[in-house]
Parts: structure tokens; C-alpha cells; sequence
């Protein structure tokens, strides 16, 4: 049997196990006739992928609408509940390759992996020393958030998971043939459960909901994995590099947006995001007692056999007027929870407290976080009287287990501080009380107003608004390093302005009471000036977050960041960069935080505005551009990347995407989102976390060492004029076909499901920024999931065929020069496409984006969406937008396959291509469902009582396909 099926045998099993007991309870639950609808469109679907003919076709879409109402619901949840379960096979069995090549007696080295990582290294000839600068500032930061597409139902994750545990026990070699039948048992009862649960939500979710979801991961996954992930780091450096002392630092973080990103969500307020933090705080601290809880059991050591150290002694001396207990260790820890419930206790108070202005919030002893008795000369963590003192902060928590880890190491306990003490140690490290550091973001134009009104209140100017930048930006610069505050509380601003007013003192209110690791980051979405930052900064000093003295800012507690997300702003960030850094009130606010700036790039947007070859070419361009200024300031940038998941907006493997950037970008730190559905496939399984985060570890180690000799510098430059031009022609190609376009919005609008995503209840965001039916104010999420939704994927490929093909046709480097002789225009182009296939296998960035244009072209199906095309009324509208997706998809597949050098899409990567290939026949009659549905639905008024159970359907169908193509949005 060849090797490949030897290896996929394992995954067919599970695939053929869950696919009979769906079939078995489609049958129990519906009845046969469902169960018959669903093998006859299955069987109609493979001959039509095997055979395409109009005739087939028609069949297919004869048969869909031939389907009862009654049974409709039922058929597309068979197809959408099999993708559910073929993606958690899928899913175990990358776990369980991976232990395969780890139990490999000659251990095979898996691509992405750290080993591979350090195999790489030393076959380069990289020194230990080289490394060791790297690892002791490596710093990878992965963000959460929650977008309109997360469509995963938390109490269906639950039964995922369940089901993930299960298929694991299936594949013991020791499992008896009835312990094998209770687990499928068990399978099957999972399953049922899921079938009896609705896929989409009642009701909107809450933005707390989003809270509590994003958490379930840190909880249930994160919490125990980090630490591993750590000293997996650990051992690999120790084997490559014997002779070096390693210590690596607590580097991986995690962040969230849930809770804090407010552009353009009303729901998130100045209330959310407290509760939020408190949320965050509470988790922290419930998982500290938990394990402090079993270390107590463990550390069971008694002071007659074994000795402890002399601090430990004087710490428990502080503790108790009574004699020092014979097992010190569960004394202490003992004390240590009862630390954890005070602080817990604090939290409850300021949970109860109003937002600001109650006794939690104005007075910071109330609230968990600081001490809540006057001081009375006691040291931390005692009081004779028997009051227990809270925690201050996770650095008291800290050094109490530090000193149970010396005093274990000092008496021959080595090895049990090792596993039991120092996990916890790291987990204290990378949580803090925080969990997860909450980042904030708003739209400019909401300081902008803010600024305006208080500066109008305050006497200051009137006329704000109508200021020009310049401006602007001398009167901010001299009111930020101006000691004396604006704001008072006899103002009478508007609701509005109070709110944004309002955020900065929860920031400082968290910081202070919960940690300052709670909040680090302000982002401002859609920055276009330097007055954008510095208006952020005003508020931040007029909220007691920036301290002023002799004229510049001394301290800062927040980091103010750009976010630059349209092709133009990315053109204007590098002059916005150099602006900023010679302003002498931003100079010190970046010398306040260690000469270091965070700059935030969005790629959803400038895919949206500029298409995917610019968007990616400016994004590469402005990053390069803003290192260089920061460089002669002496600054460090860091680059916060905002990734979504599906292609069309930055998507694709964290690995590629990170090594796809300027190599003088990373040095060892990385940030990026992670968003969707990609939360849930990277994260949902132990062994799916673990290698997600160790191929990003191994990612930015190796892109942070790829050094470019002078050669490859020159290499490039001569490969970026190339990819200039390209992108040049592939901007308008995209901007005058969607932009440009006669009437483009209102086949968009039929042609895709965009009107009706709104009613999925899969996110706490509105789904436009305003109430516009423009394309500009339109969110990326959907815009991206509505061409996903009909196979179109337009976004993710679009401009790019157009433009090699014209940089194929023939003209020389030099606009003016000809080739008359049809030998020289031949030898051009093939010199030509030498050149491109060099870039694609030498140059990170260009096969980056040759991959992700291969993945998007390969789950595209202009087939199936010329039957959307049917929705649009206007048929020669519908015929003219169509056909010219149709010739840019013909030329984009063509030169791609040209340039990676292969006879069809994916032969490069097998295992993906089967993927898709095997599941089209699922995701096609969900396809025709949701076309017919869309035409019905379309047809009904809203009170009409057949309107609720069509839009229910089409929704179904929005998650069945959602699950067959793994994207959403």
C-alpha cells in the first residue's frame, strides 16, 4: 500500500465511523425520505463535479426545488453537521501526525515545527550567541477578536470538543472491540445532541457573550498549553545548543478586542469594557486557586524529613503568631489562597459598584486590587488579627512562589519545583491578573469631535473642527505638555463626548486596581494625521495617564497607536511615521515607553479598497519605508498585523504570513490577530494550540534571523520594481471593475447573500459602518464572506492575471523600447517569467502571495456561481459584471499555474487539493439550496409567515458552507 494511504487510513476511519452514525441518526430523526434526498443530491453532486453538462445542472437545481419544505431544513443540516464532523477528523489528524513524527525512531523533522527550526539553524551555521540575543527578546503576541462571521455557537464547541477527546480514545492500539463500541456510543450521543441543537443564535449575541467566548479558549486550552509550548522551546534550543545556558523568558501573550474595540459597535461602552476587565480578572484569579488548590496536595513535605529555607520560615513567622506548622509548604500556599479569595472578594465589591463616581470606582481599596485597609506598618500578606491582606497585584502572587521554588531547589527538591511549582510560575508570568491584555480601539473621528467639544467647554478655541492640521497639531502639542488639566467636571458636554471621556478614566481605573498589564494599547482606526494620535494622547493626560514635566511627557501608561488600513493611508504612513517622531511632545511619549512605537497595518481594508497584489505590495512598501525613519530616530517599531481569516483578508498559515514580511520588520516580535473561525481551528484541541503556537514561535525565529546579504539586497530592489509595475496595473484593474464598474453594487447586493448575513445573530458589530448602501462604508467581514458564501472569492484573486499578463505582453524595462522580431519578444518573456518564477522561490513575500492566490483560486467555483448570477434581475447587467469575473479568473488561474509550474491548481500540495476535491460534493447542493432559498426569500414580505422559516433555511445553508470551505469571513 503506498506510503500516502498508509498515513490517511487512520482519517478515513474517522471519516467513515461519523459519516454512518450522521447517516443512522439522520434516518432516526427525519426518516428515510431525508436520509434518500441526502444520497441522491450527494450522487448528483459527484456526477456533476465528474461530468459538468448543462443537463446535470439543471437536474441538480430540478431536484433542490423539488424538495418539500418540511424536509428542506432537515437536508441542508445533514450536509452542514457532516462538514462539522469531517473538519474534526481532519482536525485529530493533524494531531495525530504530529505524534507520529514525534514517536518516529529516526525522527522525521515536520515542516513549521521547532525541531525543523533548529535543524535549519545549525545547518546555516547560526552560533548559540546569535540566537540566544534573538530568544531573550522574542516576544509573540496572538489577539482575539470577534467579528461578524465568528459562527461557531459556544455550546456547540463544547460538543466539539467532547467528540475531539473521543476519537482520540479510538485510536489506543490496546482498545477491545467493547470499549470501542462505547465510544462510538458516546460519539453518537454528542452527535445527536448537536443535530437537536440550532447552528445559529436566537438572538444577537452580547458583547460580553463575545467576552466569554473568546475566554473559553484561554480557559479550557490556552491556560495549561502555553507553558508546554515554552519548554518544548526550552529542550529544543538545549539539544541543538548543548553548551549554552538557556533561560527563556515568558514571551508568548495573548490579547483580546472583545470588550474593547468600539469603532463602530455602540454596544461596546465605558460599562462593557470595565465589566470586561473584571471578567478577565476574575477568570485569572479562579485558575491561580484552582491550581494552588492541587499544589497544596502535592507539596505535602514535612519539615522533620526535609528542611526549608530560612525566608520561607520568616514568611510563614509573618503569618501566624503559632508555631511554624510541619508542613510548611501547605501552610504557606494555604495562605496564598486565602490572599487569592480576599482579592476575589475586593473584585465582587467593585463588580457591585456604578461605573464611575461609586465607592469601587473612586476609591481604589474597594476593589481588589489594591490594599482595602489604611496601611499599619504589617508587611504584605499579614495582619495579626487575622484580616488576610489581598493581593496587589500578580508580582506579590509571583514572588510567594518564587520563594517555595528557591526553598524546594535549596533542599533537594529540584525536580518537584521543576513540575509542580514553575508551570505555575509561567502561567502567573504570561497571565498576570489580566488573563489577557484588552486593547482598545475607536475611529478617529469620535476623538476628533471629543477634543473639539471639551476644547469649545474649556474656552480654549471654538473652531476646532475647521482648524487646518498644522494647526491642530501645535495647539494639541502644547496642551499635552501643559501640566494644567482642561476638563472639568462643570462642563456640559454631550453623551457622547462623556462616553469617550469616559473610556480613558476605565483605563486608568483598571490599571490601577487591576494590573498594568490590563489595558497597554489604544489603537485608532482610520489615523490619517499626526492630530489623530496626538488627540488620543491629549485625553489619555487629561485622564491622569500621561505625566508632564519641564515640558515633555516623563511617564506614559498607554500606547498610542496608528492603524493604517486604506491604500492611501499606507502611501501617507511612512511621511505620517517621520512626522510623528520629529514632533517633540509624541518624541517624548516614545522615549516615555523605551524608544519603541507600535504601528498597526489592516489588511482587510486595503484588500477591500486596492485588491490583494496592492494591498500586500503597499503593506510590504510602508513597513520597509517606516523602519527606515524609525531607524535614523533611534525608534524600534513594532508591527501589529491585522490578519483576518479568510484570504481576501490577509488569511492563510500564521507561518507564511509572518515569514512573508520585511525581515528587518520582526527582530524576534511579532503581534497579530487572530479572528473568526480561525480561533476555533487553531485552538479548540491541546494538540492544535500546541502546534499553531510552535509554528509561529518557529516563524518569527527563522524570519527574525533571515539576514539579506548585499546581493540578495540588490536582488530584491530589481524584484520590487517588477512587483511595482504589477501592482500598478492590478490597482486598476481591481479599483475600476468594482469601483467603476456600471451598477457593480447592485449585482453584488443579488448576487450574494449580504443582506441576509446580517440576520445570523454571529456577532455584537452592525455590519456597515453607516447606514449606507455604498461599497466604501461597507465592512471588509462581510464583503469578504458574501463572495465566499457563493464561491466567487473575488477579493482574493482579482487583478492579479490582468496584471502579469500585461507585463507579459512584451514591453521592455524602458516604455520607449520595441521588439519588431518576434525571436527577441520570445526570448523577453521567457527572461520574463525565469524572473517570476525566481521571485516565487526565492522571495518569502511574492510565494506568500502565490500560495494564498492558489488556495483562493482552488476554492473558487464560477460554476456554481453563475448559478447566484440568476438572482440578479437586470440579466445584461448580470451577463456583463459575470463575464468579466469569468476572463480575470481564466487569467489569474493561467499565469498562477505558469509561475509555480504546475498542470493543475494544488498539485503542489496534494493533501489540500484531496481536501477540496472531497468535499465540493458536500458543499455544492448547499450552494443550490441557498440559491433557491435567496430567490424565494426575496420574493416575500417580512409579515408574510412563510418569511421566517425561508430566511432560517438560507441561514443554514450560510453556516453549512461556512463549514465546507473552512471560511467565513
Amino acid at each position: 500500500m503506498p506510503e500516502r494511504e498508509v498515513t490517511e487510513a487512520p482519517l478515513h476511519r474517522d471519516i467513515r465511523i461519523l459519516g454512518n452514525i450522521l447517516g443512522e441518526i439522520i434516518v432516526e430523526q427525519c426518516g428515510k425520505a431525508v436520509f434518500d434526498h441526502v444520497e441522491n443530491l450527494r450522487s448528483l453532486s459527484k456526477a456533476f463535479r465528474q461530468a459538468p453538462s448543462d443537463d446535470l445542472k439543471q437536474a441538480f437545481q430540478d431536484y433542490v426545488n423539488a424538495v418539500s419544505v418540511d424536509d428542506r431544513l432537515f437536508v441542508i443540516r445533514s450536509f452542514a453537521l457532516y462538514f462539522e464532523l469531517i473538519n474534526l477528523a481532519e482536525q485529530h489528524h493533524r494531531i495525530r501526525r504530529k505524534r507520529e513524527y514525534e514517536r518516529a525512531e529516526r525522527p522525521v523533522l515536520q515542516r513549521g515545527s521547532i525541531e525543523s527550526a533548529m535543524a535549519a539553524f545549525q545547518a546555516r551555521g547560526i552560533d548559540a550567541e546569535h540566537l540566544k540575543n534573538i530568544v531573550e527578546g522574542l516576544g509573540v503576541e496572538l489577539v482575539l477578536t470577534a467579528h461578524p462571521t465568528e459562527a461557531t455557537r459556544r455550546s456547540i464547541l463544547d460538543k466539539h470538543q467532547r467528540i475531539a477527546v473521543l476519537l482520540e480514545r479510538l485510536d489506543d492500539p490496546l482498545l477491545s472491540t467493547r470499549a470501542a463500541r462505547t465510544i462510538e456510543r458516546e460519539i453518537r450521543a454528542e452527535i445527536v445532541s448537536i443535530w437537536q441543537t440550532s447552528p445559529i443564535r436566537d438572538k444577537r449575541i452580547t458583547v460580553l457573550g463575545e467576552v466569554r467566548n473568546g475566554l473559553y479558549f484561554l480557559d479550557s486550552i490556552l491556560f495549561d498549553i502555553l507553558p508546554e509550548v515554552h519548554l518544548h522551546l526550552e529542550e529544543e534550543l538545549t539539544k541543538a545548543y548543548p553548551n549554552q545556558d538557556w533561560q527563556v523568558p515568558s514571551f508568548l501573550r495573548f490579547g483580546s478586542w472583545m470588550g474593547g474595540d468600539r469603532d463602530g459597535n455602540p454596544n461596546v461602552t465605558a460599562d462593557i469594557t470595565w465589566q470586561t476587565l473584571l471578567i478577565h480578572f476574575e477568570l485569572a484569579l479562579s485558575k491561580y486557586a484552582q491550581r494552588l488548590e492541587t499544589m497544596s496536595l502535592d507539596l505535602s513535605q514535612s519539615s522533620t524529613l526535609v528542611p526549608v529555607s530560612d525566608e520561607l520560615i520568616a514568611s510563614l513567622q509573618l503569618q501566624t503568631a503559632s508555631e511554624i506548622p510541619s508542613e510548611p509548604y501547605r501552610a504557606k500556599i494555604d495562605h496564598m489562597m486565602a490572599r487569592l479569595a480576599s482579592s476575589r472578594v475586593g473584585l465582587e465589591t467593585a463588580r457591585k459598584g456604578s461605573l464611575l463616581g461609586s465607592t469601587a470606582a473612586s476609591n481604589p481599596s474597594q476593589s481588589g486590587g489594591t490594599d482595602h485597609v489604611p496601611d499599619s506598618g504589617q508587611k504584605p500578606g499579614q495582619d495579626r488579627s487575622g484580616y488576610i491582606r489581598p493581593y496587589t497585584g500578580a508580582k506579590e502572587l509571583l514572588a510567594d512562589l518564587y520563594l517555595i521554588d528557591r526553598s524546594l531547589r535549596e533542599n533537594h527538591g529540584a525536580e518537584v519545583a521543576d513540575a509542580k511549582v514553575r508551570p505555575l510560575i509561567q502561567q502567573v508570568e504570561l497571565f498576570g491578573f489580566h488573563m489577557a491584555t484588552l486593547d482598545i480601539r475607536q475611529h478617529s473621528g469620535v476623538h476628533e469631535s471629543s477634543v473639539a467639544e471639551l476644547l469649545k467647554a474649556a474656552q480654549i478655541r471654538s473652531d476646532y473642527m475647521e482648524m487646518q492640521e498644522d494647526e491642530r497639531i501645535a495647539l494639541l502639542t502644547d496642551l499635552i505638555v501643559d501640566p494644567r488639566p482642561v476638563w472639568s467636571r462643570f462642563y456640559q458636554l454631550s453623551p457622547t463626548t462623556m462616553e469617550a471621556l469616559k473610556v480613558f478614566d476605565i483605563i486608568k481605573l483598571g490599571k490601577d486596581q487591576l494590573g498594568e498589564d490590563c489595558i497597554q494599547t489604544y489603537l485608532i482606526s482610520m489615523t490619517q494625521g499626526v492630530s489623530d494620535l496626538l488627540e488620543v494622547l491629549f485625553l489619555a493626560k487629561e485622564a491622569g495617564l500621561v505625566q508632564v514635566e519641564n515640558g515633555e511627557i516623563v511617564e506614559s501608561r498607554l500606547n498610542v497607536v496608528p492603524l493604517f488600513e486604506t491604500i492611501d493611508d499606507l502611501r501617507r504612513a511612512p511621511s505620517m511615521v517621520e512626522e510623528l517622531l520629529t514632533n517633540p511632545t509624541f518624541k517624548s511619549q516614545v522615549r516615555a515607553h523605551g524608544q519603541s512605537q507600535e504601528i498597526m497595518l489592516g489588511y482587510s481594508d486595503s484588500n477591500k479598497d486596492g485588491g490583494v497584489l496592492t494591498a500586500n505590495w503597499e503593506l510590504y512598501k510602508a513597513q520597509k519605508a517606516m523602519l527606515q525613519s524609525a531607524k535614523e530616530h533611534g525608534v524600534r517599531l513594532k508591527f501589529f498585523h491585522g490578519r483576518g481569516g479568510a484570504l481576501g483578508r490577509g488569511g492563510g498559515p500564521v507561518e507564511r504570513s509572518i515569514l512573508a514580511q520585511p525581515p528587518e520588520a520582526l527582530l524576534g516580535k511579532v503581534k497579530i490577530t487572530e479572528q473568526g473561525e480561525v480561533i476555533a481551528q487553531r485552538y479548540s484541541h491541546p494538540g492544535l494550540a500546541e502546534r499553531s503556537l510552535e509554528s509561529a514561535v518557529a516563524a518569527v525565529l527563522t524570519g527574525s534571523l533571515n539576514v539579506q546579504t548585499p546581493s540578495m539586497q540588490r536582488t530584491e530592489t530589481m524584484w520590487s520594481s517588477i512587483v511595482e509595475r504589477l501592482s500598478e496595473t492590478s490597482y486598476q484593474c481591481y479599483h475600476n471593475f468594482i469601483y467603476g464598474t456600471e451598477d457593480f453594487l447592485p449585482y453584488f447586493q443579488q448576487a450574494t447573500p449580504i443582506n441576509e448575513i446580517g440576520a445570523l445573530n454571529i456577532g455584537s458589530r452592525p455590519a456597515k459602518r453607516k447606514n449606507s448602501a455604498r461599497i466604501e462604508d461597507l465592512r471588509a467581514i462581510p464583503w469578504v464572506f458574501s463572495w465566499t458564501q457563493t464561491r466567487h472569492l473575488l477579493p482574493a484573486w482579482f487583478g492579479f492575471g490582468t496584471a502579469v499578463e500585461e507585463y507579459m505582453a512584451g514591453l521592455g524595462d524602458d516604455p520607449t523600447a520595441t521588439f519588431g522580431a518576434e525571436k527577441n519578444l520570445l526570448t523577453e518573456r521567457n527572461k520574463r517569467m525565469r524572473t517570476l518564477r525566481d521571485m516565487n522561490k526565492k522571495w518569502p513575500f511574492f510565494r506568500a502571495l502565490v500560495d494564498n492566490l492558489q488556495m483562493a483560486l482552488a476554492k473558487t467555483d464560477l460554476t456554481i456561481a453563475s448559478a447566484y448570477v440568476e438572482l440578479v434581475e437586470d440579466e445584461t447587467l448580470a451577463r456583463r459584471v459575470f463575464a468579466g469575473i469569468e476572463a480575470e479568473f481564466e487569467r489569474t488561474r493561467h499565469w498562477v499555474l505558469e509561475i509555480t509550474e504546475q498542470a493543475e491548481l494544488l498539485d503542489n500540495s496534494p493533501v489540500i487539493k484531496e481536501s477540496i476535491r472531497l468535499r465540493n460534493p458536500y458543499v455544492d447542493p448547499l450552494s443550490y439550496f441557498q440559491v433557491a432559498l435567496l430567490k424565494e426569500l426575496r420574493t416575500l414580505s417580512t409579515d408574510d409567515p412563510r418569511y421566517a422559516e425561508t430566511l432560517q433555511a438560507v441561514l443554514w445553508t450560510i453556516k453549512g458552507i461556512a463549514s465546507g470551505l473552512r471560511n467565513t469571513g
